[in-house]
């Protein structure tokens, strides 16, 4: 998808997949949002019976790629690749990188057809920065790359920042998502990042596992992964302060998200990481 082809028109003709639940949808649910169905609401409902925090976990997630952003455009980069965008919810990870610097580039990825649909809101960048919105499967990297390449918008020459977040929890062992990882930064130079968070279940363990039942008995992929196995997608980078820890505690700022919650509620791992 290009940027023309975005907005409501596109979603014509396609299957939306309206009639059984979506991890994007149950996400905008769990923020807020009305970008979502009565199917996806009964599957988010159904997770929060399990694990009363799922909404504190994604806020605290969405409030992380707001302080990561900042701060990766902080220390100078102006390119983004975002894979695994989700439903659009300002502000949107342009934005973000953008108030820092408006002549920031952001190309987003996603390969739900509703995502795409409501990509007009992630089209509405600076006029001196810009953004566009590509489909592409992030279990397919080499063709992720090729479509955001298509694009003309990201140097590979330059510094990129990467984000996948809250991404590979829906990505099973059996796509090799370490792989994944690896082949996309391996397009990126020296200099790059890698922004990363990904729901554990080391905390509340029961509940987690019941999480995964209801995406799974859904017809969705999902695993969960414990500190060590979220950390191996950081190997071969440099991770900046404060390294892989609970989402909540990296650097936190007022206003960045949720208080007075604790890491069984947030149970998600975060990491921002230098390519040397």
């Amino acid at each position: 998808m290009v940027g023309e082809q975005s907005g409501p028109e596109y979603g014509r003709g396609t299957d939306l997949g309206q009639d059984k639940p979506h991890s994007a949808r149950m996400y905008d649910y769990f923020l807020g949002g009305k970008t979502n169905y009565a199917v996806d609401r009964e599957a988010a409902e159904t997770v929060l019976r399990l694990f009363p925090a799922a909404e504190i976990a994604a806020r605290v997630n969405r409030a992380f790629m707001h302080r990561a952003v900042r701060d990766l455009a902080r220390l100078g980069v102006r390119q983004f690749i975002d894979v695994g965008t989700g439903i659009p919810m300002s502000p949107n990870l342009h934005e973000v990188a953008q108030s820092v610097a408006p002549e920031c580039r952001v190309a987003y990825v996603d390969n739900d057809p509703i995502v795409l649909v409501y990509a007009d809101a992630l089209l509405d960048g600076t006029a001196e920065g810009e953004t566009c919105c590509v489909q592409a499967d992030a279990t397919e990297p080499a063709a992720v790359i090729d479509a955001v390449r298509s694009e003309g918008i990201i140097d590979f020459g330059k510094p990129v920042a990467l984000s996948l977040h809250a991404l590979f929890e829906y990505v099973t062992d059996d796509h090799e998502p370490y792989r994944i990882v690896r082949r996309l930064m391996q397009e990126l130079p020296s200099g790059s990042y890698l922004s990363l968070s990904h729901a554990t279940g080391d905390f509340v363990p029961d509940a987690w596992q019941s999480v995964v039942d209801v995406y799974t008995q859904a017809g969705a992929s999902a695993q969960v992964r414990t500190r060590a196995e979220v950390l191996r997608f950081f190997e071969g980078l440099e991770l900046i302060e404060p390294g892989l820890v609970v989402g909540h505690r990296w650097r936190p700022e007022p206003g960045s998200g949720p208080g007075l919650v604790n890491d069984a509620q947030v149970s998600l791992y975060v990491g921002v990481a230098r390519k040397p």
